[in-house]
């Protein structure tokens, strides 16, 4: 491995200030950047869900240990907060072998670690993030991809994870929308306000843990006895460094042959309309808070109806090396988000979607995550495919 990595300057990923989790939040001054020389026991890259759970427990572990964490961007604006709000507590894709079925448990196990992690954080630190474990909808329109549903639900019954095939009529009754054909309800999943749980874990951090927001780290040294992360207005030294910035990580030329050739950047798009009023919401039936994904997670839209009664639509990607995209691209995507709204919703078409944002995810080729050492003093985490929030907290928590 080289001795230095990511020169010239990186391409850090777009932060356009639209997230639109973090715009319905109170003000937040972010932590101060960091300036001048810093040395530290363990130096994580990364305040998202694995950087987070990676520094909590490095923390408890290590109680005399100073641990430092930097982003490039603020906390809840990073990726982690801009995604669809969903800690899911089963496995998308099962399979049905005894050796699948036996990864699927092993999954669902660390699934149920960083699911009950995160559940008595912020009920210790009383963390406001809207968090309800009221389930997922699975839903499918077309025939095909109610014969997807029907797989998935021989998985379940295999894995012996409770579930409920619903119909048309019974979907529209508790979602409001008649739109689709048939739905696998499964209650594990938890919804929440992805944004103001960032906030909250980063404000319940332990006190040896340090936290430097606006912070990029522009090159690395590995040439020495400890790594070195060069910023803007500093440097961190560090006997250790732990890689928790997913796709980013990949800038940094740390990934190597193996962990680079099988992760990719996206981006994905969500759209939030203004809190409903009490009218606008009888027309749905006053449903309780929802979340509904898609049969075919690559053509489908996922939704949701949060508990401060916005509909969420969250649709489309795109490849994204460069970890933006054109003006063009994000308004074809605006437009096909308000096709989405009106095809699901139209009874509500004097409601406007009033929150439009970009955000990177890294998929993998096949589905699983990238943990593991990297090199003698460095650790990583990388490929959420989309669904990170439990996932990356158990990893890195472990990592």
């Amino acid at each position: 491995m080289a001795a230095a990595a990511a020169s010239p300057p990186l391409r850090l990923p777009n932060d356009d200030a639209t997230n639109g989790w973090s715009a319905i939040l109170p003000p937040r001054t972010p932590r101060p950047a960091l300036q001048g020389e810093v040395v530290a026991d363990w130096l994580v890259l990364g305040a998202g869900f694995a950087g987070l759970a990676a520094a909590r427990r490095l923390a408890e572990l290590r109680p005399h240990a100073h641990i430092v964490v930097v982003d490039a961007g603020t906390v809840g604006n990073n990726a982690s907060g801009r995604n669809s709000g969903f800690a899911i507590d089963v496995p998308h894709n099962i399979g049905s072998s005894l050796e699948e079925l036996r990864q699927a448990a092993h999954y669902q196990a660390l699934l149920t670690a960083g699911m009950n992690d995160l559940e008595l954080l912020v009920a210790q630190h009383r963390i406001d993030c809207q968090w309800r474990r009221a389930g997922k909808y699975h839903c499918a329109v077309s025939p095909a991809a109610e014969r997807t549903l029907q797989h998935h639900v021989q998985e379940l019954r295999a894995l012996g994870a409770p579930h409920e095939l619903l119909d048309r009529n019974a979907l529209a009754a508790r979602l409001g929308t008649s739109y689709f054909a048939a739905g696998l309800y499964t209650p594990g999943t938890v919804l929440l306000n992805p944004a103001a749980l960032c906030r909250g874990l980063a404000d319940a951090l332990p006190a040896n843990v340090t936290l430097y927001e606006q912070t990029p780290v522009q090159r690395l040294d590995l040439s020495g006895s400890k790594v070195v992360a060069h910023t803007p207005q500093g440097r961190v030294r560090a006997p250790q460094l732990l890689l928790a910035a997913n796709g980013f990580a990949q800038q940094l030329g740390l990934f190597g042959s193996a962990w680079g050739a099988e992760t990719f950047p996206l981006v994905t798009f969500g759209s939030l309309t203004a809190p409903l009023t009490p009218e606008q919401r009888s027309r749905l039936g006053a449903p309780e808070g929802w979340g509904v994904t898609p049969a075919s997670a690559v053509t489908g839209a996922t939704l949701r109806y949060t508990d401060d009664h916005r509909i969420l639509v969250r649709q489309g990607f795109e490849y994204a090396p460069q970890f933006r995209v054109s003006p063009a691209v994000r308004e074809r995507v605006r437009r096909e988000h308000a096709a989405v709204f009106a095809a699901r919703f139209p009874q509500l078409g004097d409601v406007a979607l009033e929150h439009f944002w970009e955000g990177s995810i890294a998929i993998t080729r096949n589905g699983a995550p990238r943990w593991g050492r990297l090199a003698p003093q460095v650790h990583g985490v990388a490929g959420c495919n989309g669904a990170g929030v439990v996932k990356f907290t158990a990893l890195g928590a472990l990592a």
